[in-house]
């Protein structure tokens, strides 16, 4: 699975810094995550962008 950043991002870019992975990048006109280098941050407890996202933008990929 996978964590992706819906339009609803403000490019506030508070999660970037946050993944340990580096998988969130900056894009136009919104943060967007690799998907493939994703993992939840399993091994951190979950998804540490998910905690710091200011406007509930980060959702799980079904």
């Amino acid at each position: 699975m996978a964590m992706k950043i819906t339009e609803e991002c403000i490019s506030c870019g508070v999660c970037e810094p946050e993944c340990p992975r580096s998988c969130i990048s900056e894009g136009e006109p919104i943060y967007t995550i690799d998907a493939s280098k994703c993992t939840e941050c399993a091994d951190e407890g979950g998804p540490q962008c998910v905690e710091v996202c200011p406007v509930d933008c980060i959702v799980k990929v079904d």
